[in-house]
């Protein structure tokens, strides 16, 4: 195609055949990004392809848009976290020296955002600045040497009012004037309240800028001849003030001095637009000529066309210097309301002082709504400017509660709409109620009232200031200040909130802990009444017999055996335990054990009395020492309190509140805290007089050990018990050889059933078989899911082979580890090989049986009937 033919058919057809092009060559579009893309390209690229999450669920018609654009961002947004939208990054800061830090500390020691003066800029603010011509030296110049001396004058300075009057200075001496004057335009191009303001009023050629008056006149935009001048943009030349409809002598009289003629000039920015007004009076001439002639506003022209682009520049740079210190006041504001968030009295009474004192208000006030009261403010706080100078601020930190009603007036507008409200004369405000001045001494004259969101955009409630202490209402940069400080405001109140809530929380449950521990704890009377009953001997009793039989005691002669484990390793002596303490701490475990098949008081006294024939038979108790021994003792006997008879398997599929609590070793963290909580409660202090080193110990003890009865941990930590004990390498004085010992202690006293004689393990095992069942019964009747076979009452003929791989598996490496360590331990061996032989007997009979059935009739029934139920420990 030709360039004729080109440009007949247009610049779109070129742009969709080259796009159409560009997608049949993706190759060389990515080789020409990657080579040609600057920074900013890439930067707006992200910026535009960052889509939130929220914006996905709402345009379900852009999901195939968004999908493609995601990439490989989608577990990011699976998450439900939206891609962050990036703004800027941090390379783009390091571009010449560092900047200033953003926190430094102030002279008193604290943090803060603001910007505090270096010693260097301390020095060169006082240091002399550049001699200026005289005006004899400048008279002396020719009109283009004097316009750019009186340039270079003005190009370096930066602060507003400096360079005002140089430029007011310099116009005297160009126009040979006596006064001159400069007005600043303020306002938007569009608002009703643009004016013209005097930033140095009545200049002469010898006035300094300490001496000329800080006078601000305002000229209302039209008004007057500076108005005029500034609305037209023409420049104004008259001879005679007096005799023109458009001059205000009010000032004359004012000051004392007459004006008899005035040239007067817009000032103008690189756009063409008015950012000032410069006017000179009373030119004086030697001459007689005592008017500005047309030379006068050419040269003035010239000049003020230099003066226009470098006040433009200074007011860039005041501007961006004043909100560079709005944002450090901001964040060192942020810093206050997020420092102390204890209660939503003190939060709201430091946000109240720094909102009156940033905005100079008379008054400062911030409703709370409460979402469940419709009709009234929940909490109402009230500051006046004169309360902050009391010595007692009860008044101002304690709140009304629910007096003012939520629907009406100017806060109740906002509530509802979300809209700030800037109210320059609230008497003429429809919304207000004059009654509230009614009867007292304060008056409204201007509000300004804005809604607290949360981080949901969700309305808090408002914060209200009311009259400006200066008179004036509250203008826009009020507005923007309020409105930004607000956001901090709302996220401190609800973090306070949630603080508050988490504390009342904290109070009920520390309340619900207090009557469960009273009705947990065993009564006193029982506790004297054990602690008269005489106790039998360990040889009597068999304590220290590895054969000993788990149901040769009742409930009584249980507890009298734990009294005299702890005697015999001299505990309440060691310890200073009260005997009738220790009486109630066990009745009290007791008492905390649920009726369920097994896992009961007596299976954690069977636990308690292997522990106690382990360490006095070996003497393991001294390698331990007393504050170990007495942590693994304690945690034998609470290592299953408040079992419910189920698992952590159960837990965690019927989704319990402890499954909730706990994701790992779930039912094993809750018996330690059932544990911590009766060692806590009254009476049962079996640890009070021990030091708080010693008690550390303890409990760090009794916590390791309980959580090692989770099998998953004995899983987990076997393998390196194997291989120290295997290779003689453990040293009973390294604190984690003797943690790892009193882990795999713990677990072959849990399942140390399977090492007592066979009568013995075979009604343990029956009693396991039935709360197994019972689980798988819950499991397939609530859950709706069907048992593992060991829990499934249909599968129990397949246990016996069931039982020997739990053997095999768990049972034969541990207690084989442990006949290494000691010889006497090798009859935990023996007991496990003699039932595992057992075990296997009821297998092959089953599997007899099961032959039996299927070659004809026999005697596989009473096989079964002789094998009985039994289960994996």
């Amino acid at each position: 195609m030709t360039a004729a033919a080109g440009n007949q058919d247009g610049g779109d057809l070129d742009e969709a055949r080259i796009e159409a092009w560009l997608d049949e060559h993706p190759g060389f579009v990515g080789d020409y990004f990657m080579r040609k893309a600057s920074r900013k390209v890439v930067d707006s690229w992200l910026l535009a392809h960052a889509v939130p999450q929220s914006v996905v669920q709402d345009q379900g018609h852009n999901a195939a848009v968004v999908r493609c654009n995601s990439g490989g961002s989608a577990s990011l947004n699976g998450s439900g976290v939206s891609p962050p939208m990036r703004k800027i990054s941090a390379c783009e800061f390091d571009r010449g020296s560092p900047l200033r830090p953003i926190v430094q500390t102030s002279f008193d020691g604290t943090p803060t955002f603001l910007a505090l003066p270096a010693a260097g800029e301390a020095q060169n603010a006082s240091a002399p600045r550049q001699q200026r011509r005289s005006r004899q030296e400048l008279r002396a110049l020719n009109e283009r040497e004097l316009i750019f001396e009186l340039v270079k004058d003005i190009c370096n300075e930066l602060d507003i009012r400096m360079l005002c009057h140089k430029i007011l200075q310099n116009v005297t001496v160009i126009t040979n004037a006596d006064r001159c004057s400069l007005f600043l335009v303020h306002g938007d191009r569009d608002s009703t309240e643009r004016c013209l303001v005097s930033q140095l009023f009545d200049v002469s050629c010898q006035s300094t800028l300490e001496q000329v008056r800080y006078e601000e006149v305002r000229v209302p935009w039209g008004s007057g001849i500076v108005g005029y001048v500034a609305q037209s943009k023409e420049a104004v030349n008259i001879p005679d003030c007096y005799n023109d409809s458009r001059f205000n002598k009010s000032i004359d009289l004012r000051t004392g001095y007459r004006t008899r003629c005035m040239l007067c000039m817009p000032v103008f920015d690189r756009d063409g637009e008015v950012i000032g007004v410069a006017q000179v009076i009373n030119k004086k001439d030697h001459n007689g000529h005592d008017v500005f002639n047309r030379n006068d506003e050419k040269v003035f022209s010239e000049y003020l066309q230099f003066c226009g682009l470098v006040l433009r520049n200074a007011q860039l740079y005041e501007r961006s210097e004043l909100e560079n210190t709005r944002n450090q006041v901001l964040l060192d504001l942020a810093r206050m309301v997020f420092e102390e968030q204890s209660t939503i009295e003190q939060v709201v009474y430091r946000i109240m002082v720094h909102m009156q004192a940033l905005l100079e208000c008379e008054r400062c006030q911030v409703l709370l709504v409460d979402h469940k009261t419709k009709t009234t403010f929940h909490r109402v706080f009230d500051l006046e400017a004169k309360d902050v100078l009391k010595d007692d601020m009860s008044c101002c930190t304690s709140p009304y509660e629910g007096r003012f009603p939520i629907n009406t007036g100017i806060t109740g507008c906002v509530v509802a709409t979300g809209q700030i409200a800037n109210i320059p004369d609230a008497y003429k405000d429809e919304r207000f109620d004059s009654k509230v001045d009614e009867g007292g001494m304060f008056k409204h004259k201007s509000i300004l009232c804005i809604p607290i969101y949360n981080a949901g955009r969700l309305v808090l409630g408002v914060a209200q200031l009311i009259n400006k202490l200066n008179g004036e209402p509250f203008n826009k940069n009020d507005e923007q200040l309020l409105e930004a400080f607000a956001i901090f405001c709302g996220l401190g109140i609800q973090n306070t909130q949630m603080y508050e809530k988490v504390v009342k929380a904290m109070a009920k449950q520390r309340v619900t802990l207090e009557v469960l521990s009273y009705h947990a704890t065993a009564p006193l009377d029982e506790a004297r009444k054990l602690s008269e009953c005489m106790l039998p001997s360990t040889q009597s009793l068999k304590l220290q017999d590895f054969k000993f039989n788990d149901f040769s005691l009742d409930d009584d002669g249980m507890l009298t055996a734990c009294l005299r484990i702890f005697l015999e390793l001299d505990f309440l002596n060691r310890f200073h335990i009260e005997y009738t303490v220790l009486c109630r701490w066990l009745l009290s475990v007791k008492k905390n054990y649920r009726g369920v098949s097994y896992h009961n008081w007596r299976h954690a006294f069977n636990v308690g009395q292997m522990m106690f024939a382990i360490l006095t038979n070996t003497k393991l108790h001294e390698v331990l020492g007393d504050l170990e021994t007495f942590g693994l003792i304690v945690a034998c006997f609470c290592h299953d309190l408040d079992h419910r008879g189920t698992n952590n398997s159960f837990q965690i599929k019927s989704s319990s509140p402890l499954a909730q609590l706990y994701s790992t070793s779930t039912m094993e963290h809750h018996h330690f805290d059932q544990c911590i909580m009766i060692l806590n409660s009254q009476g049962n202090q079996i640890l009070s007089h021990v030091s708080p080193a010693e008690y550390t110990t303890i409990i760090r003890v009794v916590e390791e050990s309980i959580l090692a009865t989770d099998l998953a941990v004995y899983f987990r930590k076997r393998g390196l018990f194997f291989k120290l004990v295997e290779n003689k390498e453990y040293q009973w004085n390294n604190g984690d050889h003797r943690e790892l010992l009193r882990n795999m202690l713990m677990t072959a006293c849990d399942i140390g059933a399977i090492t007592k004689p066979w009568e013995v393990q075979r009604v343990v095992a029956d009693l396991v078989t039935m709360e197994f069942f019972q689980q798988g019964d819950m499991e397939r009747q609530e859950l709706k899911i069907q048992p593992i076979d060991m829990m499934n009452r249909d599968k129990q003929d397949q246990l016996p082979a069931m039982q020997l791989g739990f053997i095999d598996s768990i049972c034969l490496p541990l207690y084989r580890a442990f006949s290494r360590i000691h010889e006497r331990l090798g009859t935990l061996l023996e007991g496990v090989e003699h039932n595992r032989r057992e075990w296997q007997r009821l297998a092959e009979a089953r599997l007899a049986a099961v032959n039996g059935d299927q070659n004809g009739p026999g005697d596989g029934e009473a096989d079964k009937r002789r094998a009985g139920p039994v289960a994996v420990l």
